[in-house]
């Protein structure tokens, strides 16, 4: 087995609770202050510190392997957190989860931790060539690698700036208090999915000469009839079309020649400067937004305390699943993963809970200073 396979199997394989080489035994401790483990196919973090407040996550599986991966990286750079939903497989969440964080911390440091666009950007190219030449590498042994990848979302909060950029159909909505003391929920990144009319006529517009660039099929738009979003790292099999051919399934080739790509991973981003009256942001793949709303999503996290935050988001999507298909949430809980996923998707979510004290001084204590890496389990 090549080396190349061996540490693409590895990839992300770090559960809750496990801190970065560099952080020391105080810092370990300092990310668990709540209770972490596992309910069934929910895994769960209540409560952890980052060095700009309080975080709390979750994730369920649906698929027979979990597709999702995400992480919260803390330290004298700021704060980054990633949502990687996976689609076709777990291989690139996984990748994505080991390396884009890795370039971004690179890329930052040449230019003395200054975060900009730019560095994210360029950590997003990076990881996008990374993955490409492993699918290259691994054609003649792993050749549908090709038809595997992931969408992402990722936060970074820099000094007082939240950074967000997207691929796909994740989704963080921020909680944010109003003048008269109400919430309101604001959604801050942008999803591109072939169901949104706006991305329909990016694509005709980038696709001109293409009749067939966005298909209605199976009750969706898709891109040529095969995959809902239009931006990922990885499908390859859409972006070159030395990797759209045999052995990889008819499902996936493409019968007319690839003129450009047909995917990009060209990320969304924008900038927000963050306001005193900014009160949590929620990162999660799309799996609990079919179930919730924006608004009923912050109404959750600010109704309730804040251990358990990213788990209740969890338990009342899946509720809402449940409803839907006129069944008990205590009987949906007893159905086992990949028949799961005919009821709900694997659903990821953090919550990060702002401390604006905190963020603006740049830094808390030595505890904190110290390197905070919190991972989800690769699979249950």
């Amino acid at each position: 087995m090549s080396g190349s396979l061996m540490n693409l199997l590895s990839l992300c394989f770090k559960p809750f609770g496990r801190t970065s080489d560099n952080s020391n035994s105080e810092a370990a401790g300092s990310c668990g202050s709540g209770g972490e483990g596992k309910d069934g196919l929910l895994w769960f973090r209540d409560l952890g510190k980052y060095r700009g407040g309080e975080f709390s996550m979750a994730v369920i599986q649906a698929n027979q392997v979990l597709e999702d991966q995400s992480q919260i990286e803390s330290g004298n750079f700021g704060t980054f957190v990633g949502v990687y939903d996976g689609h076709g497989g777990p291989e690139a969440a996984r990748d994505v989860c080991d390396h884009l964080f890795n370039h971004f911390r690179e890329i930052s440091a040449e230019t003395l931790g200054v975060v900009t666009k730019e560095t994210i950007q360029r950590a997003f190219q990076a990881t996008e060539e990374g993955f490409a030449s492993l699918v290259s590498e691994l054609w003649s042994t792993m050749p549908n690698l090709a038809t595997v990848g992931t969408c992402c979302l990722v936060g970074v909060i820099y000094q007082s700036t939240l950074f967000v950029a997207s691929l796909g159909d994740s989704r963080v909505v921020l909680g944010k208090k109003g003048s008269s003391g109400g919430l309101s929920a604001i959604q801050l990144s942008s999803e591109h999915n072939a169901n949104n009319e706006d991305i329909r006529w990016e694509l005709k517009d980038l696709h001109p000469d293409d009749p067939q660039i966005v298909v209605f099929k199976h009750g969706v738009w898709r891109v040529k009839g095969i995959i809902q979003v239009s931006r990922s790292i990885g499908d390859m099999y859409m972006k070159r079309q030395e990797f759209n051919r045999e052995p990889i399934g008819q499902k996936f080739r493409i019968a007319e020649p690839m003129k450009r790509p047909l995917m990009s991973a060209t990320p969304t981003i924008l900038s927000h400067p963050l306001h005193p009256n900014y009160l949590s942001l929620i990162f999660a793949s799309d799996g609990l937004w079919e179930h919730l709303s924006n608004e009923k999503a912050v109404e959750i996290v600010h109704s309730h305390p804040r251990a358990g935050s990213a788990k209740r988001l969890i338990k009342a999507a899946l509720q809402e699943a449940a409803r839907k298909r006129e069944m008990r949430y205590s009987d949906l809980k007893k159905i086992d993963k990949k028949v799961r996923r005919h009821f709900h998707d694997d659903i990821t979510v953090i919550v990060v809970f702002l401390n604006h004290d905190l963020i603006s001084r740049g830094h808390t204590n030595s505890t904190q200073d110290s390197a905070l890496s919190v991972r989800t389990a690769l699979e249950h």
